[in-house]
């Protein structure tokens, strides 16, 4: 006989009021939705209207146009968090243009979103069970022994629920909310006519193919059915490996995914209280799987949030949610590598035009290229020694250096090819991981073992400091 945990009575039908389903369902009704999207061009014309009157009166230009990308990108990412479901999945990825804003835009922005997700209330049991119907069929109550109808952990699109799967072993099972498609390609449709408020923020940026590939990317996730293909070819690469456990999957559908549950420790409390031991050794672990997966799956795992990794009784790294990868069917491109390596060396022009040749630099834009290196080269000291102590203050002293906003920033030059999205997303939100553990990692002997033309026995020079680098 199944044993169901509920919380509240619920009938059989699953049946439920439409006042409650109004309440709990995403925010996606197509008129609100659309007004404040719409208010995202009239705030950027009134912007550009006031930046020019100050410019008549004679404020330098430097400044006006300051001002006006600052509050472009408030007005931007307000709206954009006061959206939920699709339209903060969005925002979500969106956050690559904060390498463009200063730290007191980009850290409101962040915790805005942090709050619209701790927040956003549970589905409905009944509307769990309809969505599970619809996945799973008419006779999904059999399937499971047991299953929890409050959910253990929740997301922009879905929610996670503990269950028993029909042979016994304990599952997780992920619901997506209903709508969130729908509300996610009408986002979409409207933000697409905002490109040139993006590239007011940086010039060297082409958005449109950029904005194209991260609709593409945000709406394969929405697929479960791809998750759940992505998740097999990882969980069979990795099958009894001595560093990693991925969960396998039990079942899916478009809408509903159910995998293997893993307990663990997970790698946000190694980040409030673990060890240093512990702390290095996560840290090690996570570069590794990040690494190795374009090399053994020829897949990216995109979404190197520290919810998605657990720390193993076993001392294994356990992987949870594949719903963003980016599949790499040559591996990683080894333009990384070996521009990584060319310019640790210090040769500036052939950095220059192999970044231009992978479209970092658009035609058209012309770029110093010993600024470029020096511009460059911090943010690859973990590359230049054999261990790298990553910290928090190393961290802001780069997002500063980074996100300054001046005309002659040299980031501002710089475009984010569509190919290499998720890849900067990674790297981008690794390093924040790193620097949050506080890690101690030797990180250049991973970058050896897993990016392709990282090492040139007749150029790098193996005379360099072997020094650990703290501060």
């Amino acid at each position: 006989m199944s044993l169901w945990k509920k919380r509240s009575h619920i009938p059989e039908n699953g049946g439920v009021s439409e006042r409650s389903e109004r309440g709990n369902d995403l925010p996606r009704r197509a008129v609100t939705r659309t007004a404040k999207l719409a208010s995202l061009p009239l705030g950027f014309a009134g912007r550009t209207a006031l930046g020019f009157g100050k410019r008549i009166g004679g404020r330098p230009a430097e400044i006006v146009a300051t001002e006006i990308q600052q509050r472009t990108a408030e007005q931007i990412f307000k709206v954009l968090g006061e959206l939920k479901g699709g339209a903060m999945k969005l925002g979500q990825g969106l956050s690559i243009f904060e390498a463009a804003l200063p730290p007191e835009i980009a850290e409101p922005y962040r915790a805005t979103l942090t709050k619209l997700q701790e927040a956003a209330p549970p589905l409905p049991a009944a509307t769990v069970h309809r969505v599970l119907e619809q996945g799973l069929g008419p006779d999904w109550r059999d399937r499971f022994q047991e299953f929890d109808d409050e959910p253990s952990a929740a997301a922009s699109i879905g929610q996670v629920h503990k269950a028993v799967w029909e042979d016994g072993r304990t599952v997780a099972v992920k619901v997506q909310y209903p709508g969130a498609g729908k509300a996610l390609i009408s986002d979409f449709s409207q933000l697409a006519r905002l490109g040139r408020m993006f590239s007011s923020l940086m010039p060297g940026l082409e958005v449109k193919p950029l904005l194209a590939e991260l609709r593409e990317r945000i709406v394969e996730e929405l697929d479960y059915g791809l998750e759940a293909e992505a998740q097999r070819a990882f969980a069979e690469t990795y099958r009894d490996d001595p560093d990693f456990v991925v969960p396998e999957v039990v079942a899916d559908a478009e809408n509903v995914l159910v995998t293997e549950w893993i307990e663990g420790t997970p790698l946000s409390a190694i980040i409030s209280r673990g060890m240093p031991e512990e702390r290095d050794n996560a840290g090690l672990l996570y570069i590794r799987f990040l690494l190795s997966g374009p090399c053994r799956v020829r897949m990216l795992h995109a979404d190197p949030h520290p919810g998605n990794f657990r720390l193993m009784e076993d001392g294994r790294l356990g992987v949870l949610d594949f719903g963003a990868v980016s599949r790499l069917p040559e591996g990683p491109p080894s333009a990384i590598g070996k521009l990584l390596r060319i310019g640790l060396l210090g040769d500036a022009e052939t950095v220059e035009r192999g970044l231009r040749a992978e479209g970092f630099i658009r035609e058209g834009i012309e770029v110093d290229a010993q600024m470029l290196l020096d511009f460059l080269l911090p943010s690859a000291e973990p590359a230049r020694y054999e261990t790298f102590h990553f910290n928090r203050e190393w961290l802001r002293e780069e997002t500063a250096r980074i996100t300054e906003l001046r005309p002659t920033n040299v980031l501002r030059q710089l475009n984010l090819p569509p190919s290499y999205m998720l890849i900067h997303r990674v790297i981008t939100a690794a390093t924040g991981v790193m620097c949050q553990l506080e890690a101690v990692v030797a990180l250049r002997g991973e970058f050896e073992d897993w990016l392709p033309g990282f090492i040139d026995e007749d150029a790098v020079n193996r005379d360099e400091p072997d020094a650990e680098v703290v501060g």
